[in-house]
């Protein structure tokens, strides 16, 4: 038995092996003795309800920090984002930058900020925002959007889900009247088709305008699978909102060829002496260590190939009111180095998934407001924009850790900003 198998085997043992049978049986049946710390039923935001809150927490210490005066002062700014209120949690807030971007929508220079606890991430990122700024900036496209929403249906057989799809092909005008009667701003762009035996799976693909746009499609799609229940003349076993096909919080290979959010791609063309100054190595150590762990990526099965977009999209996420769980997604995608023609280092980025907004969900509150101020991309006709950004800032993070990696920094750095 391999050593490593042996381990996990005398770990779960041991662990088991300190409690008898009456004692193992006490700890993981369920109890059914009554809760002592109820929460109120009213999920809303109230002073009176707040307070009921707080006295079944019974935690004196933790509600002066949490339910801090301004916080109570702005309790109301939360009303639409959060159930259950009981104040705000503080995270650090670093900036990077000036980080040059040259983009299609994106153009100038941007200083972006991060909340993150996590030392190291900010210099990083400042670090490779410098060598793009200093390179003339990156290029960036915003190539796609469309964020989807993917109910399914189970019909008795092949044939009457066959003949289901036979009538949705005739409903699609109906469709998007539906869709878009329930949002001032929501597209129907486009309905994918995706059969598996006898069940059907409709992918409702949505531009969103300047939201990321989850709820909205969330809306406007039931809004049609209501109405596809109530007049389909082949009636379905079951049905369900959504079935898993939309990549909604998770990472999927589908998306590297289409789009959920925003598809960006942004590229950086570096010469040897900029490499050499700011990420202490040479373009052909990049290569070959893009090279080798892009073959490491294969072996593990990780879906594109990247070193760490999930660091700078968290916190920029944090930061600026985005959907965090969207990282998820939002992280898959393909960074690429090559020599270019003048000796230097060509880097590009593409990230199909990136779900960002600058209106609606939470980029309204004070503090995520504040920071898409500083980036100056808050609000209506912002959001392509910001997309263009946060691939840029995605680039400069791969160029800095990756330099970090090839030059032998990359521990001595976390070992120095973090201990």
């Amino acid at each position: 038995m391999p050593k490593l198998n042996l381990h996990r085997q005398e770990y779960v043992t041991s662990m088991l092996g300190q409690l008898s049978p009456s004692e193992l049986h006490q700890r993981l049946d369920p109890n059914d003795e009554p809760l002592q710390n109820k929460l109120p039923r009213n999920p809303y935001i109230s002073d009176r309800v707040i307070q009921q809150r707080w006295e079944a927490i019974n935690n004196p210490n933790a509600k002066t920090i949490i339910y801090d005066a301004e916080t109570q002062q702005q309790q109301q700014c939360y009303e639409k984002n959060i159930e259950n209120f009981i104040g705000t949690v503080k995270l650090p807030v670093g900036v990077v930058g000036p980080l040059k971007v040259n983009g299609l929508f994106a153009s100038g220079e941007y200083l972006v900020p991060l909340a993150t606890t996590e030392a190291a991430l900010v210099a990083s990122y400042h670090r490779g925002s410098l060598l793009i700024s200093a390179a003339g900036g990156a290029s960036a496209i915003l190539l796609n959007e469309g964020v989807t929403r993917a109910p399914g249906f189970a019909f008795e057989s092949l044939v009457q889900a066959s003949q289901f799809i036979t009538w949705v092909t005739t409903q699609y005008d109906t469709f998007k009247t539906i869709a878009e009667s329930t949002t001032r701003y929501g597209k129907l762009s486009d309905i994918n088709l995706s059969m598996e035996g006898n069940h059907v799976y409709l992918v409702f693909e949505y531009l969103t305008g300047d939201a990321s746009g989850q709820n909205m499609v969330t809306i406007s799609t039931n809004a049609v699978f209501e109405y596809i229940l109530a007049n389909t003349p082949i009636k379905p076993v079951e049905a369900f909102l959504d079935c898993n096909l939309s990549g909604d919080k998770k990472a999927t290979a589908q998306t590297l060829r289409s789009v959920r959010g925003k598809k960006v791609t942004a590229e950086v063309h570096l010469s040897r002496e900029l490499v050499k100054k700011y990420l202490h190595t040479t373009p052909e150590k990049m290569v070959n260590f893009g090279k080798m762990t892009t073959v490491g990526g294969a072996l593990s099965g990780t879906i594109g190939v990247n070193a760490h977009y999930a660091n700078a999209l968290a916190a920029f996420y944090i930061a600026c009111g985005q959907d965090a769980a969207c990282v998820a997604e939002s992280s898959v995608g393909i960074t690429r180095m090559e020599l270019n023609q003048q000796d230097g280092l060509c880097v590009s980025v593409t990230l199909p998934n990136l779900m960002v907004g600058t209106v609606g969900g939470g980029t309204h509150l004070p503090s995520q407001k504040a920071c898409l101020e500083l980036i100056g991309l808050y609000g209506s006709g912002q959001s392509q924009a910001l997309a263009e950004v946060c691939a840029a800032l995605c680039l400069a993070g791969e160029l800095s850790i990756i330099g970090a990696f090839c030059s032998g920094h990359f521990a001595k750095a976390h070992h120095r900003l973090a201990r």
